[in-house]
């Protein structure tokens, strides 16, 4: 056979080798989107533009992605300029808003479909005209689509506080995307029901509740501090059960100074009086649990719990602060959501105390059983607090703090475990004897 007739089957299996051998990017790959979140104020609107560098560099015609982190003092005023140009919101008739740009800044993310990837994150305000509502506007935006046509940006309110939106996950109101047909991009319509300041300080109530159900670390310095609270102290060791009245006026003293304590610090911190950065304050939560872990095991400061707790408390309302902070609120509205968050963290911290005390001092009667819960839960304590302050200090996750996520979502059942073993010890020891029973 001539070699002139093998060219068209080696032409071919070039052909099929180089197929096989096509290099990733040539194949399909899902791009990011881009993300803008919304905050609903009285008088504006603030927006975050998370927007993918890989596709804002094609639009904004600027090499980014090579020294990613130099973004914002290379091209900062040019980035400004690009985004002001291509966000336009306006009002119903018409009007254009005032857009200004705040803050830029370069931080790593991950979407499920994209994989990990860096975005510049851009923070605006949007003004609207005198006389016209925040709440309902036309939101014409097309940055990074305008040149990249698949590209897509998912759009979401992630606060309206006369809404009671306050918290996690942002609610989506709408995609905006080129229209292939028309070949234009649609603009979006921002429509948000009107609320109240009654909806937003319920909202504030729920927000106070939800972030002491999920603060597993300020319920758990509250209950090692009150295990030993129904017990007397003899010497360097806890003795018997001091009785009901004497428990009673424990644990309200101690309840009542933790919540002045709190409630001090999360009025100063909230309304700017007094601030203290994030990590150090997380530390000294860590280190409260660590104290009265300890002080559950042995007297520490017997007769003195109260003053313990209002001091942590004082550092605990530091950390409840800086939820209200971040909401960015007037002087009314913050009034209204100081007493609300306060309110819904005491409402929660009440119905855990409600749902635990009378168990402990059901329990306290049986000096072995109740040893046995005191040292286990101190131990407990003592273990997550060194976890967490370990973990505050480094900044490296450990396992353990996420075994104690997993144990407190079993909370119900423990506390249906309780109630059990203290209603059969109260029973065993009635079966014993009423004299017993009443001691």
């Amino acid at each position: 056979m001539r070699l002139s007739s093998l060219l068209p089957y080696c032409w071919l299996l070039a052909l099929l080798l180089l197929t096989l051998a096509a290099p990733a990017p040539l194949r399909a790959h899902p791009m990011p989107n881009s993300m803008v979140l919304l905050d609903i104020h009285p008088r504006r609107v603030d927006a975050e533009l998370q927007l993918p560098i890989a596709e804002l560099q094609y639009a904004f015609g600027r090499l980014l992605g090579a020294h990613p982190e130099t973004i914002v003092a290379r091209f900062g005023p040019e980035l400004r300029a690009y985004l002001v140009q291509h966000v336009r919101p306006r009002s119903p008739d018409g009007r254009p808003w005032t857009v200004r740009v705040g803050q830029l800044c370069v931080d790593s993310t991950t979407q499920a479909d994209a994989g990990s990837y860096q975005e510049v994150i851009a923070r605006l305000q949007l003004l609207p005209p005198p006389g016209a509502s925040p709440r309902t506007f036309t939101f014409d935006y097309d940055a990074i689509i305008h040149q990249v046509a698949t590209h897509v940006a998912l759009v979401a309110v992630r606060q309206d506080w006369e809404n009671g939106r306050l918290a996690e996950p942002p609610a989506e109101v709408g995609v905006i995307r080129l229209d292939p047909r028309h070949n234009l991009i649609p603009p979006l319509e921002i429509k948000q029901r009107e609320g109240s300041r009654w909806t937003g300080f319920r909202g504030m109530v729920a927000l106070g509740t939800q972030h002491i159900a999920e603060g597993t670390d300020h319920l758990l310095f509250l209950l090692a501090l009150l295990l030993p609270a129904p017990l007397l102290a003899a010497g360097r060791r806890w003795g018997p059960f001091g009785g009901v009245k004497y428990s009673l006026k424990r644990l309200l003293a101690i309840v009542t100074a933790f919540t002045l304590g709190h409630s001090l610090t999360l009025l100063a911190g909230a309304m700017g009086w007094l601030r203290l950065p994030g990590g150090p304050v997380e530390a000294l939560i860590a280190v409260s649990i660590l104290v009265s872990a300890a002080h559950a095991w042995r007297p520490l400061f017997p007769g003195r719990e109260a003053g313990v707790a209002a001091g942590f408390g004082l550092i605990h309302g530091l950390a409840f602060a800086g939820t209200l902070a971040n909401l960015q609120l007037d002087a009314g509205r913050m009034a209204l959501s100081i007493l609300g968050f306060n309110l819904g963290i005491e409402l929660m911290q009440l119905a855990v105390i409600a749902l635990t005390v009378p168990w402990l001092l059901l329990l306290s009667g049986s000096p072995r059983a109740y040893a046995g819960l005191r040292l286990g839960g101190a131990t407990f304590a003592g273990v997550a607090a060194l976890a967490w302050l370990a973990e505050r200090l480094t900044g490296q996750a450990n396992g353990v703090t996420g075994a104690v996520e997993r144990v407190a979502a079993y909370a119900p059942w423990l506390l249906g475990g309780l109630a059990v073993t203290a209603l059969l010890s109260a029973w065993g020891r009635w079966r014993r004897g009423p004299n017993e029973f009443a001691e």
